[in-house]
């Protein structure tokens, strides 16, 4: 498919790093995160009522944006509100040509493009995107300096940091350089997830922020008013993105935390007017505001997980609501302690634990957990320290890279294909091209064909009378 380069506004000058903050931006200090299936229209509407000023769409798979019409019209030309600006749509991509065809398909549909270059999740790693790019900087350059030619709209970049404060200001500087206009820096490292995320880095972001002349974003250890404060004034940036705090408390901007039903309600109105088909969305933005209460009540999370329409969502809210205003009218001896700053009811963010010491067992210091790792094989030298954790607890287990299966990638999207696929493809797309082609695959299940053809001898075969 051959794509034309063409603008939509040639006559008029893009706008620029801080200019583009500044007027299109209209220098947006609290900003919503791209989150995958979770930063959707109504959320962010949600989320712009109460003190977002930029808001970034979920991040969109450039490749599968080009090829399918049904996704882009799902993920961003349904999704289009007057309410919903300023507007950054993100993208994932590791090929220059895809990224700024997916860019030029999306434009007239927001103010700016965002390259992903910070999801460190698995499915990232296998479909090769997201932070595990960071070290191709030739890649990254030409893909940038691509878009920044091509598109009508500034492209900006949202990455994570190298453990070396010296290289993340070098990789800033480079994607600067290459025509990037506006820089989000999450201060957590490509290994820093999951259980292992830990505290956000705010010294490697100041030293981003010191080193390039374009806006820069901050995104990590927000939870509170206070801590976007705080970050400001340690940083010096020109705004903070939240992502989790914002799951959590959407009012987060507005320095409330309002009770969970207060949000929730509103939350289903704006569904109810925008985007009525979307449960998988609503139903996931109930279990992380509904989260402290849904350990106390578990039997309404199941009832929360089976909810077949927007009805159900709302009994289940129903519940919720009245189950917790009975406990505001008990004594405080007669309520749940669940540890909190706030009653289990109220908006307020979910802290992960730490990471476990592996040195510790039951809660109790053993010298065996580091000893372990000194006396082990000399080949865990060349794994990292996590692995060799692992290594220490499961002896068995193979941590060659060399030995591991290797995945074979889906001709059309990247991610890992069907074993037994007769096209070579991921379910997903098997299962479009069977559709299409009215084919079957054994190897997915997949019987198109097969029916088609007993639903042509039921029609042949003349009923007996």
């Amino acid at each position: 498919m051959l794509y034309h380069y063409s603008t939509k506004s040639q006559a008029m000058e893009k706008l620029q790093g801080f200019e583009f903050w500044r007027k299109t931006l209209r220098a947006a200090r609290f900003v919503l995160a791209p989150m995958v299936e979770q930063s959707e229209l109504a959320w962010r509407l949600l989320s712009r009522r109460h003190g977002a000023e930029l808001c970034y769409t979920p991040m969109l798979h450039a490749q599968v944006f080009v090829r399918d019409n049904n996704y882009r019209r799902e993920n961003l030309y349904s999704e289009v509100s007057p309410e919903d600006r300023p507007l950054i749509t993100q993208f994932c991509a590791n090929d220059p040509e895809v990224f700024v065809q997916a860019a030029l398909l999306a434009q007239d549909y927001c103010d700016a493009i965002d390259l992903n270059l910070g999801c460190p999740q698995m499915i990232a790693k296998r479909g090769h995107y997201g932070v595990f790019l960071q070290d191709e900087w030739d890649l990254l350059e030409r893909m940038i300096k691509l878009a920044n030619e091509k598109l009508s709209v500034p492209v900006t970049c949202k990455i994570r940091v190298f453990p070396e404060v010296e290289k993340t200001v070098k990789y800033a500087k480079m994607l600067e350089k290459a025509g990037c206009q506006l820089l989000t820096v999450h201060g957590r490292t490509k290994d820093q997830k999951g259980a292992l995320t830990g505290v956000a880095s705010w010294e490697h972001i100041k030293a981003v922020r010191e080193a390039v002349n374009i806006p820069v974003f901050a995104n990590g250890n927000i939870q509170h008013l206070s801590d976007v404060q705080r970050c400001m004034e340690e940083t010096g940036v020109q705004g903070i993105m939240s992502a989790e705090g914002n799951l959590h408390n959407p009012a987060l901007f507005e320095g409330r935390n309002p009770p969970v039903w207060e949000m929730v309600e509103e939350y289903l109105e704006v569904v109810k007017e925008h985007t009525p088909g979307s449960l998988s969305h609503v139903r996931a933005h109930l279990f992380k505001l509904w989260h402290h209460t849904l350990q106390i009540h578990q039997d309404l999370r199941e009832d929360l997980a089976k909810a077949k329409n927007l009805a159900g969502i709302e009994e289940v809210n129903r519940q919720l609501k009245q189950r917790c205003q009975e406990e505001m009218g008990k004594d405080e001896s007669e309520r749940y302690h669940t540890g909190l700053p706030f009653p289990h009811w109220i908006c307020q963010p979910y802290v992960r634990p730490p990471p476990k010491d592996p040195s510790t067992e039951n809660g109790v210091k053993t010298a065996s957990g580091k000893r372990a790792l000194e006396d082990s094989d000399s080949s865990n030298d060349l794994l990292s320290k996590n692995k060799q954790k692992k290594k220490v607890r499961n002896p068995q287990k193979n941590f060659c890279p060399e030995l591991k299966p290797k995945y074979i990638k889906c001709e059309q999207c990247g991610n890992p294909k069907g074993n037994k696929c007769v096209f070579n493809l991921c379910r997903g797309c098997c299962k479009k091209k069977a559709y299409k082609e009215v084919a079957d695959c054994p190897g997915h299940g997949l019987r198109f064909k097969t029916k088609a053809q007993k639903l042509a001898v039921q029609i042949e075969t003349p009923v007996s009378s």
